[in-house]
C-alpha cells in the first residue's frame, strides 16, 4: 500500500511537471502556428499577407528564446539539483570621464542613462549566446517537449474517447488513458539532458567568460596593490619617518651638548631612545598589517588564534587539523577573517565570535560566525565586495547569511589542490 501512495503521489507530481515542461518548451511553436493561422486567415493567395506573421515568427522567438531558456535552466535546478550556468555575456561599468560623456565599453554618450540603454542593447544582441538559445528552442520542442506532451494528450484523449459510445473511440480513449498514467513519472525527465547538452556555455563562450574575469580581476589587484603601496607610504611618513628624524636631530643636538651641557644632552639622548622603540614598535606594528610573522611561523590556525585572542570579541577559533596552505591564500583568508571580525564589532555590535576552519575534498572552508545585530549589506566599493575580489583572485567564493537582528554567518570557500 505504501509503495503504491508513493507511485500516485510519483505520478501526481510528473504529471504536473510534464505538462509546465510542454508548456514552457511549446510556446515559441505556439507562436509559430498562430503565425501561420494569421497569413492563412488573411489569405495565403496574397503573398503580402505573410509579412506580418513574418514579422510576429522573427520578433515572437527572438523574444522569447532567452526567457524560455532561463525557465528551463530554473525548472531543471528546482527538480533535479542541476545548475546549468547561463553563460550569458555582463555588461560592464559605465564611467564619466573628464570631458563629461559617459563611456559604456562600445562608445560615448552624453549622459548615464543614454550609455546604459546603448550598452544594454549592445550586449544583449550582440551575445553569442542568443545562437545557442535559438538552437535550444528549435531542439526542445521535438525532443523534451514532444514526450512531455504525451501524459496531458493521453489524458484529453481519454476524457473525449471514453465518454463517446463506439467502441474505437472508447478504446483510443483507453489507450491514452494508459499512456497518461504510465508515462506521468517519467515524461518531464527527458528535458534535463536536452538543456545539460544544448544550453550549457560553449567552450569558446567559457573561455571568453574566464578572460574577461581575469581581465576584471588583473584591474582589481592592481588597485588594490596600489592603494596597499599608498597605505604602506602613508604610515611610513606620518609616523616611523616622522619618529626617525626626530631621533637625527635629538643625536645631533646631543652631540653638541655633550661637552657644554651633559645633563641636557643625556636627557636628549634619553628621549632619542624612547623614540627609537617607539619607531620600532610601529614598524613592527606596519609589518604585521602587512604580513603578520606568526602567519609565517605557524600557519593559518595559530594565525587566527592569535587574532582572536587580540580582537575585543569573545572569539574561539576551532579547526579539524592544522593545515599549511600556500602563502597567497593563507593571506587571504586571514585578512578575510580580520575584515569580517572588525566589521563585527564596529557594525554588528557583536561581543561572541566563532571562527572554524575545515577541509571539504579540495577545499579549505573557513566559516565566521557573530551575534551581532545582522543586516550585513555587500555595497560596491566597500569591505565584502573587496574581500570577493580577493577571494574571487584564487577561485574562491564568499557567502553570507545576515538576517536582521543576526546572526551573521559569513562562509570562505578557496580551492586549493595541496590538500
Amino acid at each position: 500500500m505504501r509503495q503504491l501512495k508513493s507511485w500516485v503521489a510519483s505520478a501526481c507530481v510528473g504529471f504536473v511537471r510534464a505538462c509546465v515542461v510542454a508548456v514552457v518548451t511549446m510556446l515559441v511553436p505556439a507562436v509559430w502556428a498562430a503565425a501561420v493561422a494569421l497569413g492563412i486567415w488573411w489569405g495565403a493567395a496574397n503573398p503580402w499577407s505573410w509579412l506580418a506573421p513574418f514579422v510576429l515568427v522573427s520578433v515572437g522567438t527572438l523574444a522569447l528564446s532567452r526567457p524560455v531558456c532561463q525557465m528551463v535552466r530554473r525548472l531543471v535546478a528546482k527538480w533535479t539539483a542541476t545548475e546549468i550556468p547561463s553563460g550569458y555575456r555582463q555588461a560592464g561599468p559605465v564611467t564619466q570621464l573628464s570631458t563629461g560623456y559617459w563611456w559604456n565599453g562600445f562608445g560615448y554618450e552624453r549622459t548615464s542613462r543614454d550609455a546604459l540603454m546603448d550598452q544594454k542593447w549592445r550586449v544583449r544582441w550582440g551575445d553569442p549566446a542568443n545562437g545557442r538559445d535559438l538552437r535550444f528552442m528549435a531542439i526542445a520542442p521535438l525532443t523534451a517537449g514532444l514526450v512531455a506532451s504525451l501524459p496531458p494528450a493521453g489524458l484529453a484523449a481519454a476524457v473525449l474517447g471514453l465518454g463517446q459510445s463506439e467502441p474505437a473511440a472508447r478504446a483510443i480513449g483507453a489507450l491514452g488513458l494508459v499512456v497518461a498514467v504510465a508515462g506521468a513519472p517519467y515524461a518531464w525527465r527527458p528535458v534535463k539532458p536536452v538543456a545539460v547538452r544544448f544550453l550549457r556555455p560553449s567552450p569558446a563562450m567559457t573561455l571568453a567568460e574566464r578572460v574577461d574575469e581575469l581581465t576584471a580581476q588583473r584591474a582589481d589587484t592592481t588597485v588594490a596593490q596600489a592603494a596597499e603601496i599608498r597605505r604602506i607610504e602613508r604610515d611610513l611618513h606620518d609616523g616611523a619617518q616622522a619618529r626617525l628624524v626626530l631621533l637625527g636631530l635629538s643625536l645631533a643636538t646631543a652631540e653638541k651638548l655633550m661637552e657644554t651641557d651633559p645633563d641636557r644632552a643625556k636627557e636628549l639622548l634619553r628621549e632619542a631612545r624612547a623614540g627609537a622603540a617607539t619607531s620600532l614598535t610601529e614598524l613592527r606594528e606596519l609589518v604585521r598589517g602587512i604580513n603578520p610573522p606568526v602567519l609565517n611561523d605557524r600557519g593559518l590556525v595559530d594565525a587566527l588564534r592569535a587574532l582572536a585572542l587580540d580582537s575585543p570579541l569573545e572569539a574561539a577559533v576551532s579547526a579539524e587539523v592544522t593545515l599549511r596552505l600556500d602563502p597567497p591564500i593563507e593571506s587571504a583568508l586571514y585578512f578575510g577573517v580580520a575584515e569580517l571580525m572588525t566589521n563585527a564589532v564596529k557594525h554588528a555590535r557583536a561581543t561572541r565570535a566563532h571562527i572554524s576552519v575545515a577541509r571539504d575534498d579540495n577545499d579549505i572552508v573557513v566559516d565566521v560566525e557573530d551575534d551581532g545585530q545582522g543586516g550585513a549589506d555587500e555595497r560596491t566599493g566597500g569591505g565584502l565586495a573587496g574581500l570577493r575580489r580577493r577571494l574571487a583572485v584564487f577561485d574562491g567564493t564568499l557567502e553570507i547569511s545576515s538576517p536582521a537582528g543576526g546572526p551573521t554567518r559569513a562562509r570562505m570557500v578557496v580551492p586549493c589542490e595541496s590538500l
